[in-house]
């Protein structure tokens, strides 16, 4: 075998590993991301923070397996979800989860 051929087989084997960590993630950036949201309308701050949390932990490895400007800006939001939701404001934690929830599921949809 020639060093063409293991560079080119190395290449295709981790294309797909990214493009499977993105689609194991993603999904799970949205369900966690919801969960938040359902947490921060019953009022209770920290438990929004803590799924949002989990949840940008997922989208930032969706994001660094392909980016995409979707899933930054729910990043952005989930960012801020945390930062208001740890001063107890579960209110507008909500909000920015909220935010970020379209985002995450609007880069979730199929590539065209």
């Amino acid at each position: 075998m020639n060093i063409k051929t293991i560079v080119i087989a190395t290449a295709f084997l981790l294309g797909g590993t990214f493009a499977f960590a993105e689609s194991v993630h993603l999904p799970q950036a949205v369900e966690h991301t919801k969960t938040a949201i359902t947490h921060g309308e019953a009022g209770h701050a920290p438990m929004l923070v803590q799924h949002a949390l989990t949840a940008l932990t997922h989208a930032e490895a969706s994001e660094k397996a392909e980016a995409n400007t979707h899933t930054e800006e729910g990043i952005t939001h989930l960012k801020a979800a945390i930062d208001v939701g740890k001063k107890g404001d579960a209110a507008g934690g909500t909000t920015h989860a909220k935010e970020a929830l379209k985002h995450l599921e609007l880069a979730s949809q199929p590539k065209k």
